[in-house]
C-alpha cells in the first residue's frame, strides 16, 4: 500500500508522512474567532481537517487533536490595528464579550455536529491560557526579540532570519503589504504585537495584569502557547486556511522558533477558499456571508450535502458555491444513500469489506486526501460485480471511517422541509386511524411535489430520488 502523502506548505511538496513519535500524531487546527457565526467558507476548512484526522486514524495512527477558541485578541486588522473583534461583537449585540464568546462557541460546535465533524480531543480558549501566553512573551523578551511601543510589546521580525520561510514572500514584499495598516512606532512593518495595552481611559471587558501593564494578548501568541502546552514535543501537523499563511502562521513560526530554538511543526497544511459563483471569496465583511443555518437548515437541505459537495473538489483547490452546485450535491448524496439502501435490501451485510477496494480507497485518500478520486472509487465499488452484502460492508466501512456522510441514515430522517414533514405526520396519523382515503390523498400530494413515499415493515419513508 502507498504510504500516506501530504502536501506540506512549508516545503511546497507532497511528502511521505512520518510522525515524530511512532504511531502517534499531534494535530493542531486553528479554531474560530467566536464573535459571529462561522460561514460555510470557514466550515470548508474544518471539513478538510476532519478528513485529515479520519485518514490518519484509518492508517492506524492515534491522533491527539487540539483546537483553540479565539475569544480575545483578534483585531479587525491582521497587522495589529483596529478594534478587538470580541469587543466589537459585544457592542453590536448588546451583550458582554464573555456572553458573545459562549454563544458563538456553542453555535460553532453545533455546526460541527451537523457536518459530522469529529470534535477535537482538547478544546482550549485563549482566555483560559493567559498565563501561558504571558510566560512565552517573557521568554521572547529575555532572548531579545521584543521591544515596547506606546500600544504594546512587539516581536522584532528583523531578528528572525527565516521569517518568510512559510510564505515564500521576500521581506520587501511582506513589508510593502504590511504598510496597508501603518503603525509608525514599529521598527519593521512586519513586526507584530505579542501583548497589547488597554487604551488609556477605556475600560475593556477582557483585560489582564501583566509584567508590562494591563492589557490583552495578541492574536498570534495564543496558538503558539496552546499548541506547545497541549502537544508539547508532538508537533506533527498544523492546519488552517490559506489566508493564515502570510501573517498568522508566519508569525506563529517566528515567535515559537525564536523562543524554543526548535522547529515548530513538521507539516503545515492549508485549505483553499470557497468562492461564490463568479469567483469572489466568501467573507464576513461582504454581503455573501452564508451560514449553515441560512444556506441549508432553513432551506430544508441536509447539511451533510455540503460535506458531500466539499469532497468533489480537492482541499487545495478553490471550491465554488452556487445554488446549482448545492442542488447537484443534495441530489448526489440522496442518490448515494438510495444506492446504499438498495444494497441493504439485497441481503445481509458481509463480515468483512472487500480488500481490493479498501486498498484502492486508501490509495486515493493517502494521496494528499484526494477525495474526488476516493468518491469515484465508491461509485466503482457500488457498480462492481460483488455480492451486495460485501459492497455494503465495504462502503459502510469507508463511511464510518472517513466519509462521515451517514450513508445508512433512513431516508425518512433526511432534513425534509417542515411542510413536507407535516404532511408525512398527517399521513402517519391517517394510517393509524385506518383512514386509507386520506392516506392515499396525502401520498399523491407528496408525489406531486416530487417526493417518493415508501411504506415497508420499518414504517413510512419519504425521499427524493
Amino acid at each position: 500500500m502507498k504510504p500516506l502523502q501530504l502536501y506540506n506548505t512549508l516545503t511546497r511538496t507532497k511528502e511521505s508522512f512520518t510522525p515524530i513519535f511512532k504511531d502517534r500524531v499531534g494535530l493542531y487546527t486553528c479554531g474560530p474567532t467566536v464573535y459571529n457565526f462561522a460561514h460555510i467558507g470557514n466550515l470548508r476548512t474544518y471539513i478538510f481537517e476532519d478528513i485529515l484526522k479520519r485518514v490518519l486514524s484509518y492508517n492506524g495512527f492515534t491522533v491527539r487533536h487540539v483546537m483553540n477558541i479565539t475569544d480575545v485578541g483578534h483585531l479587525t486588522g491582521d497587522r495589529d490595528m483596529g478594534e478587538d473583534k470580541m469587543e466589537s461583537g459585544a457592542r453590536r449585540e448588546g451583550l458582554s464579550a464573555w456572553e458573545i464568546a459562549e454563544f458563538y462557541t456553542q453555535a460553532f460546535r453545533s455546526d460541527m455536529a451537523r457536518l459530522n465533524i469529529l470534535e477535537p480531543d482538547i478544546w482550549c480558549k485563549a482566555t483560559d491560557t493567559i498565563e501561558d501566553q504571558i510566560a512565552l512573551v517573557r521568554t521572547l523578551e529575555e532572548k531579545g526579540y521584543t521591544y515596547r511601543t506606546s500600544d504594546g510589546i512587539y516581536f522584532d521580525t528583523s531578528r528572525f532570519a527565516d521569517y518568510d520561510k512559510l510564505s515564500r514572500q521576500n521581506r520587501e514584499a511582506l513589508q510593502e503589504g504590511a504598510r496597508v495598516e501603518k503603525n509608525l512606532q514599529k521598527r519593521n512593518p512586519t513586526d507584530f504585537a505579542l501583548w497589547k495595552f488597554s487604551p488609556q481611559g477605556v475600560q475593556r471587558q477582557m483585560e489582564w495584569e501583566s509584567p508590562w501593564g494591563v492589557g490583552f494578548p495578541g492574536w498570534h501568541i495564543e496558538c503558539s502557547a496552546m499548541s506547545m502546552k497541549y502537544l508539547q514535543d508532538q508537533l506533527d501537523i498544523h492546519c488552517g486556511g490559506t489566508d493564515h499563511i502570510d501573517v498568522h502562521h508566519t508569525n506563529e513560526i517566528a515567535q515559537s522558533e525564536a523562543a524554543t530554538g526548535k522547529r515548530f511543526f513538521n507539516f503545515w497544511m492549508h485549505g483553499e477558499f470557497l468562492n461564490i459563483a463568479g469567483g469572489k471569496k466568501m467573507a464576513k465583511s461582504d454581503d455573501n456571508f452564508l451560514t449553515l443555518e441560512n444556506a441549508f437548515i432553513k432551506q430544508g437541505i441536509d447539511p451533510l450535502a455540503y460535506r458531500y459537495a466539499a469532497f468533489l473538489s480537492h482541499y487545495r483547490k478553490p471550491m465554488e458555491y452556487s445554488d446549482e452546485s448545492m442542488t447537484a450535491a443534495t441530489n448526489g448524496l440522496r442518490h448515494l444513500r438510495n444506492q446504499v439502501r438498495r444494497l441493504a435490501e439485497g441481503g445481509p451485510v458481509a463480515l468483512a469489506p472487500d480488500h481490493e477496494f479498501k486498498m484502492r480507497f486508501l490509495e486515493e485518500t493517502n494521496d494528499d486526501l484526494n477525495m474526488p478520486r476516493a468518491m469515484a472509487v465508491v461509485q466503482e465499488l457500488i457498480r462492481a460485480d460483488l455480492p451486495d452484502g460485501v459492497k455494503l460492508a465495504t462502503v459502510m466501512e469507508f463511511d464510518r471511517s472517513v466519509l462521515g456522510l451517514e450513508l445508512d441514515r433512513p431516508v425518512a430522517e433526511e432534513n425534509l422541509p417542515d411542510a413536507i414533514r407535516a404532511m408525512g405526520q398527517q399521513r402517519l396519523e391517517a394510517r393509524a386511524d385506518k383512514d386509507w382515503a386520506k392516506s392515499d390523498r396525502l401520498r399523491d400530494e407528496l408525489q406531486a411535489l416530487g417526493y417518493t413515499v415508501q411504506d415497508d415493515k420499518d414504517g413510512m419513508k419519504i425521499f427524493k430520488e
